[in-house]
Formats: structure tokens, C-alpha cells, sequence
């Protein structure tokens, strides 16, 4: 049987033709990988010209998260204030070892030191939060080098013999004198899974007390789920944190002692009146029992 095409009829399968092939015949090329500081970038292949890139659009960056121990690469829903508890580090010294100018402005992927850098290695920024007492960590006095002046060198018997520095130890980290924070009976325990402290519960404006000598590292109510909130750093290994308190009696900053009141307990994003009571090993929740002494 003999089958007739027209003129148009044929040019309109060939064209059809063709582009079938064309289609069959498109490459696809591997992403590439690039390491940026402890983090593995994926870059998206390049676009065909007719696609993304006439339309104007590209791909978004693919970022994989590998941190460098002493770091921290930042994720969806992180805030400045939970990556320094969960870190067991001040907020103010994340801010300063990373020279971040705006704490409400941290970005998915971003890589962030979480450890004290080398001494020197990051300058000192004035930096203003919401909600927290804006004074300065350290005010020291402009030296005579620092200001350009010169100084008269001093002759050898006048210059002293430097102190040993002893580096701190973790032994004596350990050695803290805990008191408990409130006299009220414990409603729940510690578990890692659903609770990283103690609840301890009690009337409305009971006193909260210092746990432990320490500086407090934050007093706000910027971290979700935590209320009116008082963190306490006593070492480089160890914080605790006060939550729910309905009034705050410290500031940042401020030193305190063991047994001190800090606050007065209330029920600020809880259901009842309670306090929240967390002791973090270099920002681990443990268990406030087995430090505790017995009542």
C-alpha cells in the first residue's frame, strides 16, 4: 500500500523528527564541590542558554553541613542566643569572635567560631542587641603604644620576670559548689528527650537563687520557650540557665554569687508557675540531680 504525503504534511514530520533527536541527545553535567572553611558548597550545573539563564534565574546553592571542630555552620531557625546556650558560650563573645555587627542577622550556611580564637585574632565591636543591657564586656584604658605616644624602654634591671601561666584545667572546672536554685519540690525530672533540666515548682514571686558563683551571660526573654530567662556562666566549662521567672533582678554582665537571688519565679511561657532549672557542660544539658547536693 502506498501511502502520500503533501508538502506541508512531510516538512511537518521532519521537523518533529528533529526535535526528538535534539532532545535525546542533551548532557548532563555533575554538579561541582568546593570546600569554603569546613563547609562542602554544591554548585548547581550550569543552565542550557534557552532555560534559567535567558529567563534570567539561578539554580540556588546547595550547602552541606560539615563544621571544623570549634565551629558552628549555621541552620534553618537558629538564633545567635540558642547556638551560644547550646555551645555553653556568651552570646556577646560569639559576637565578638565572629565580628558580627547585627546578632538579629546570622544566615543558613553561615560558619560561626564557637571556641575563643587566638588571642588578638578578633578585634572588639561595640554591638547593640534588643531587649538585653547594652554595656560593654570589657572597658580597658588606651595604652601608650595603642595610642601612637612613645614610651621610655625600660632598662634591664627594671624589666620583671614574667609569671608561669598555668592553663585551666578541667579538674578544676569540675570543682564548682552547687546549691539548688529554689526550695520547692521537684514535678519533674531530668530526660534527655523531653526535658533538659529540673522543674521545680512553687508560688509566684518565690525567689530564684545562683546556683553557683558566675557571671551572667544573659537576662531576657529572647530565647522561645524559655520565658523571662537568666543564664549564669561559672567556667569555660559549665553554665546554668533559670526559666520562666515572671521578674528578672540582674543584668548582664553582672556578677554573682552562690546562693544570690536573681530572680522571682513565675510562669512565663509555661503553663504554671514553675522554674526551669538547666545545668550545661560546654553546652550539653545534664542531669542538675547528680550535681546537686541533697536536700
Amino acid at each position: 500500500m502506498t501511502i502520500l504525503f503533501g508538502r506541508s504534511t512531510f516538512a511537518s514530520v521532519l521537523c518533529m523528527a528533529l526535535v526528538a533527536l535534539a532532545g535525546c541527545s542533551t548532557t548532563k553535567h555533575p554538579a561541582p564541590v568546593e570546600e569554603r572553611g569546613g563547609v562542602r558548597v554544591v554548585k548547581p550545573a550550569p543552565a542550557a542558554p534557552d532555560t534559567a539563564a535567558s529567563a534570567g534565574m539561578s539554580a540556588a546553592t546547595v550547602v552541606v553541613v560539615e563544621s571544623k571542630p570549634g565551629t558552628y555552620v549555621v541552620k534553618p531557625g537558629d538564633t545567635l542566643m540558642r547556638i551560644a546556650l547550646d555551645t555553653g558560650q556568651a552570646w556577646r563573645d560569639l559576637v565578638r569572635w565572629n565580628n558580627i555587627e547585627n546578632p538579629n542577622l546570622i544566615e543558613v550556611g553561615q560558619v560561626l567560631n564557637v571556641a575563643p580564637p587566638a588571642e588578638g585574632a578578633v578585634a572588639t565591636k561595640a554591638v547593640t542587641a534588643p531587649k538585653v543591657d547594652t554595656r560593654p564586656l570589657d572597658t580597658r584604658p588606651v595604652t601608650a603604644a595603642a595610642s601612637g605616644a612613645s614610651a621610655p624602654a625600660p632598662t634591664a634591671s627594671a624589666v620583671p620576670t614574667p609569671a608561669p601561666v598555668t592553663a585551666p584545667s578541667k579538674e578544676s572546672d569540675d570543682d564548682v559548689q552547687w546549691a539548688w536554685p529554689a526550695s520547692g519540690p521537684v514535678a519533674s525530672g531530668f530526660d534527655d528527650n523531653r526535658s533538659k533540666g529540673l522543674a521545680i515548682t512553687g508560688k509566684a514571686g518565690d525567689p530564684v537563687y545562683a546556683a553557683a558563683d558566675g557571671r551572667v551571660v544573659y537576662a531576657g526573654s529572647g530565647l522561645r520557650g524559655y520565658g523571662n530567662l537568666v543564664i549564669v556562666k561559672h567556667n569555660a566549662t559549665y553554665l546554668t540557665a533559670y526559666a520562666h521567672n515572671q521578674t528578672l533582678l540582674v543584668k548582664e554582665d553582672q556578677t554573682v554569687k552562690k546562693g544570690q537571688k536573681i530572680a522571682e519565679m513565675g510562669a512565663s511561657d509555661a503553663e504554671r508557675v514553675q522554674l526551669h532549672f538547666e545545668i550545661r557542660r560546654q553546652g550539653k544539658p545534664i542531669d542538675p540531680s547528680k550535681l546537686l547536693p541533697s536536700r
